[in-house]
């Protein structure tokens, strides 16, 4: 039989993009082994980052630091998996586990690691540094269990989480965002950031430019710069259970003036 040629991606160039599961591939990244992971942002696409989802399988370990080249940041999370992943950034190393996250500063890259029997699904993602004078950021080791939701812009139903230092210091931080069913932001934004985003749990319609588009977990979503952009979770209650929350974790760029 034949299979079905449908897929939900939708690639605008300069606009945005959405990229879900079917239709990924498997990328060979020089040093990193024993991984299956997908770059699904790059400049290619025309976003000002790199990003890879995937597997870090058993045995799974960079053989060189990762994005250790110079005025290059980076980002790991681990999203799921029953194994623990050894990150090393620096002179530090610590074990994560589901929730966990480092940033690396410029520079410094990431080393990490899977000692352990089960594999891990990961979340990468590096950029340039913009500098900035008297700024420098140093590194960050942190699991996003370990910190409570705040309500979203004083909306009810709305809850996010920072994962970085929202300090000076900083070109970028990294978000998670939670929809209850029926909640929306509340008002179509358009700002000079561009965003980053992966969908953790539940769904969502997304208008992206003028399109409404369904947003399924594990979706992956581009937004270039001021780019027209809002969301409503879908969902109530299904067979009597409560519909999860719709929510992603994003990249956002901040505390800097645009280069001319």
């Amino acid at each position: 039989m034949f299979p079905e040629l449908k897929t939900r991606s939708k690639i605008r160039l300069n606009e945005y993009a959405v990229i879900p599961t079917e239709g990924r591939v498997i990328n060979v990244i020089p040093g990193i082994e024993n991984c299956e992971l997908t770059i699904v942002g790059s400049p290619q696409l025309t976003c000002p980052f790199v990003q890879l989802v995937g597997l870090v399988k058993p045995d799974g370990h960079t053989s060189r630091p990762y994005a250790a080249e110079e005025n290059v940041e980076s980002f790991i999370y681990v999203i799921d998996g029953a194994g623990k992943l050894k990150v090393t950034v620096e002179e530090e190393t610590q074990e994560l586990v589901e929730g966990g996250y480092v940033y690396a500063p410029p520079g410094a890259g990431l080393q990490f690691s899977n000692d352990t029997d089960q594999p891990v699904r990961v979340l990468i993602y590096k950029q340039k540094y913009q500098p900035a004078e008297g700024c420098a950021p140093y590194r960050v080791f942190g699991n996003v269990n370990h910190s409570d939701y705040i309500q979203y812009m004083d909306l009810p139903g709305i809850w996010v989480k920072d994962l970085l230092p929202t300090d000076i210091n900083f070109d970028m931080n990294f978000h998670v965002l939670s929809f209850e069913p029926g909640r929306c932001h509340p008002f179509i934004e358009t700002h000079q950031q561009n965003h980053g985003a992966y969908v953790l749990e539940g769904q969502g319609i997304y208008l992206l430019g003028e399109d409404w588009i369904q947003i399924m977990p594990e979706d992956f979503i581009y937004f270039a710069p001021f780019q027209q952009q809002c969301s409503y979770a879908v969902g109530d209650s299904y067979m009597g259970e409560k519909m999860p929350n719709f929510t992603y974790i994003y990249s956002k760029d901040c505390n800097r003036d645009p280069i001319l």
